[in-house]
């Protein structure tokens, strides 16, 4: 059987995702799951942001006719099938053959977008030919303003339709399970030439960046109302709520719990996306509920290229639809818009608050599986 097969059978085979998630952890090395998974220092931030997300519980509507109930949406006024997108990871050829490209044939055939980071291989070109996704670019500056205009010039003429900057990272944090593993990292953040320039990236940049380029632009990392007001004042078109999978500040809020002050700062003046611990439909909802209007998942893409490729990606996509299907019509609506604060309440969490606590039937706990082939 072909490897392309192999992977159309696996796939076929999963029915929830936590059967994604194990297979997944099956195929990995133990240094690239400890880098999937993984977070800084002592991890608070990864975990918070799964306990935000189980700190809010649904209060459903009965009564109303949901035969047509479905997630679909748009995205930067185009039609997706989901308010879903694959989030930036660097180094995603660490958990597939072909890297982006391959996130990218399996967000064109799904019908999602995807947003390429900067430091994923094989880089804007190559993701931009090999599949025609809707797709977003997003940078990590490393040099002056005239490199940073060759990187959108590029992104405009290979049809990203949006170039995001990401402004929670001015210094590489310490993240601990990649140190004490050892683990060498497709891409090596901390030696990379140009650091500094993240370091002294400003609003003068985002200024500047609006006057001359009429992109989309979108801010990826902001936490707070302070910065999301000065981010819409700039005239920023998407304000992205992350804290990058918890893997920059340690000790940071969830950001399920940072959305509301960030919703209420932008008052419609312009989207607000976020990403941070979604693993299932009802996460995606609880963020839509909240004001949010597009919802990016990292790890849960890089969970389903490393369970099986394309099929597998495209598969964990099929049922984070369902999940989202039938959510929707036992919450009493049958489009994402009719979402609000009205269907959420403030309630104890009761979940594992680790990175899967989302997987309660999976042992995260058991080491993995010994390596079965390439991912």
């Amino acid at each position: 059987m072909s490897a392309h097969a192999a992977d159309d059978a696996r796939a076929a085979s999963f029915l929830t995702l936590q059967e994604v998630v194990a297979a997944a952890r099956s195929r990995l090395t133990p240094g690239t799951w400890a880098y999937l998974v993984g977070g800084t220092e002592t991890e608070a931030t990864v975990r918070r942001n799964r306990q935000a997300l189980d700190a809010l519980a649904f209060r459903p509507r009965v009564l109303n006719d949901v035969r047509d109930a479905q997630p679909v949406a748009a995205c930067l006024g185009r039609p997706v099938r989901l308010p879903v997108f694959l989030a930036p990871v660097g180094g995603v050829e660490a958990f597939v053959d072909g890297g982006a490209a391959t996130s990218a044939q399996a967000a064109a055939g799904f019908g999602v977008p995807l947003m390429l980071s900067s430091v994923c291989q094989p880089g804007l070109e190559a993701t931009a030919q090999a599949a025609d996704a809707q797709r977003i670019f997003q940078l990590y500056v490393r040099g002056d303003d005239a490199w940073v205009d060759d990187w959108v010039r590029r992104a405009r003429d290979n049809g990203y339709q949006a170039f995001c900057l990401t402004v929670d990272s001015a210094y590489y944090s310490r993240r601990e399970r990649d140190i004490i593993g050892r683990y060498a990292k497709p891409w090596r953040p901390a030696d990379s030439a140009g650091l500094a320039w993240q370091s002294a990236l400003s609003w003068r940049e985002v200024a500047r960046f609006k006057d001359k380029w009429d992109l989309p632009l979108i801010l990826k990392g902001i936490a707070t109302a302070e910065d999301a007001a000065l981010a819409v004042d700039h005239g920023v078109d998407v304000v992205y709520v992350s804290n990058h999978g918890g893997r920059q500040l340690d000790c940071g809020l969830g950001s399920i719990a940072v959305l509301p002050e960030v919703v209420a700062a932008v008052a419609g003046r312009a989207q607000v996306w976020v990403d941070g611990g979604a693993m299932r439909g009802s996460d995606v909802l609880k963020a839509l509920a909240l004001g949010a209007s597009m919802v990016g998942i990292g790890r849960l893409a890089c969970l389903g290229l490393a369970a099986a490729g394309v099929p597998g990606l495209m598969r964990t996509l099929e049922i984070l639809e369902e999940e989202m299907r039938l959510c929707l019509g036992l919450l009493g609506v049958t489009r994402v818009a009719q979402l609000t604060t009205r269907h959420l309440a403030a309630a104890p969490p009761v979940a594992d608050h680790g990175v899967l606590g989302a997987f309660p039937l999976l042992d995260t706990h058991a080491p993995p599986e010994p390596q079965k082939g390439g991912t």
